[in-house]
């Protein structure tokens, strides 16, 4: 659940975001339905704010808002941030608000993707930093798996410059790889390669990246999605493999996949750079997600196609970040900016808990149909082989006419001679 900051002396929950770099919060001037229900901002309230005329707009993969930019006291636990540049939103759309209970979005990704423009103020990931030193200089996140409707109540956790000890005191159990960057010294989101992805073992061929100068496709971690979001033919691909028994479907209604919710799979993304990527495994239960509504033992799958993503290849949401725990380090004096994963999920323990909860599954295990194949493969050969299937047919139909043709003309020949 999001988290609670103040602002201008006025308490909110708030949404931490590491796929976007804007801090908003809802106005009181917001009054469509998206901002119904929920705690907004008073400007009149705040003796602290500053207000512009310039406007802002962004919009998210899902969603979006407008508003108009100014500054503000932001406080932040023991952290305040004197003139923070932040939006007002006078317009939501899309962004489900008044479910979430969530005011705003403090976006934790890089500068270069803000949509307040860096001439307007610092962005509030690098007012965060300039409070620590090289070593403290990060945050760290742990989704947890807390479903209660309590706002208050959350299992997750956030931590700025340090970790949470309830979970690990040991940074070096960490695996650290350089955040990707197009360009040298240039970032926009919290990104790293994906070498590989396995279904009970057995390799996912995955689509070559998009992503300018990407050996592999490249993924980023995104606390403001909630699902893993990739390209349709390996989604596609994924979903075939995994769908033995009919255990998988695609609703056209929804354009979503579906899957039986007693499907217990073992599936892991590799992640890192080639010569020290690991596994990080998914329970079972973000793969079969249940937290939508279930239909007659379908469920939600966890991973979804969206060719819309531009930021990279995949993005790694809420139901894989719910098994790591990360630490996102900023640029320091002798490092790049980092991305730490921890693994959280034992993969026995939690297929043993699955099966608890949602009972044996009768299907049989998952096939890929060969080594490498991706649903777009696999499309496209059926496809080649009905018109090769289809070409034959009418160059033998043709060749049996012309032959037919032939022996008629050679037998009417002989009679007349």
């Amino acid at each position: 659940m999001p988290p609670i900051y103040s602002i201008g002396g006025q308490d909110f929950w708030i949404t931490f975001d590491t796929g976007s770099s804007d801090l908003w919060v809802v106005s009181s001037d917001c009054t469509n339905s998206d901002c119904q229900g929920i705690t907004r901002y008073s400007p009149s309230s705040s003796s602290t704010l500053t207000l512009s005329d310039q406007p802002f707009e962004l919009a998210y993969l899902v969603g979006s808002v407008l508003g108009t930019i100014g500054t503000e006291t932001v406080t932040l636990g023991p952290y305040e941030i004197s003139s923070q540049t932040f939006a007002l939103a006078n317009q939501t759309s899309g962004l489900g608000l008044s479910y979430t209970g969530s005011s705003g979005i403090l976006g934790l990704s890089f500068p270069l993707v803000a949509s307040i423009p860096l001439t307007s103020g610092t962005p509030i990931l690098d007012n965060l930093f300039a409070h620590f030193d090289d070593q403290h200089r990060f945050f760290a996140f742990k989704l947890g798996r807390n479903e209660s409707q309590d706002i208050s109540y959350s299992d997750s956790s956030l931590t700025i410059g340090e970790l949470d000890s309830s979970l690990t005191n040991d940074t070096s159990q960490f695996v650290f790889t350089p955040v990707f960057a197009s360009t040298p010294d240039e970032y926009d989101f919290w990104k790293l390669p994906i070498q590989q992805v396995t279904i009970n073992d057995q390799v996912l061929a995955l689509s070559r990246s998009l992503v300018r100068g990407a050996p592999s496709p490249i993924a980023v971690l995104d606390t403001g999605t909630t699902l893993i979001l990739g390209p349709t033919a390996d989604v596609d691909a994924f979903w075939y493999a995994i769908g033995t028994g009919g255990s998988t479907r695609y609703n056209q209604q929804t354009q979503t996949w579906q899957v039986r919710c007693e499907r217990a799979v073992d599936v892991r993304f590799k992640l890192g750079n080639s010569d020290t990527a690991k596994d990080y495994p998914l329970h079972p239960e973000d793969v079969s997600w249940a937290e939508s509504e279930t239909q007659d033992g379908w469920c939600t799958g966890g991973i979804q196609a969206n060719n819309a993503v531009n930021s990279g290849d995949w993005l790694l949401g809420a139901v894989f970040l719910r098994n790591v725990y990360v630490i996102h380090q900023g640029p320091t004096s002798s490092n790049t900016p980092m991305i730490g994963l921890l693994n959280t999920t034992d993969p026995s323990a939690a297929l043993a808990e699955f099966t608890s909860s949602r009972g044996q599954d009768p299907a049989p295990p998952p096939s890929l149909l060969r080594p490498g194949s991706s649903a777009t493969e696999m499309r496209d050969t059926l496809a080649t082989c009905v018109v090769c299937g289809v070409c034959g047919f009418l160059i033998g139909a043709i060749g049996i006419v012309i032959y037919r043709v032939r022996q008629q003309r050679r037998s009417q020949g002989r009679v007349h001679i």
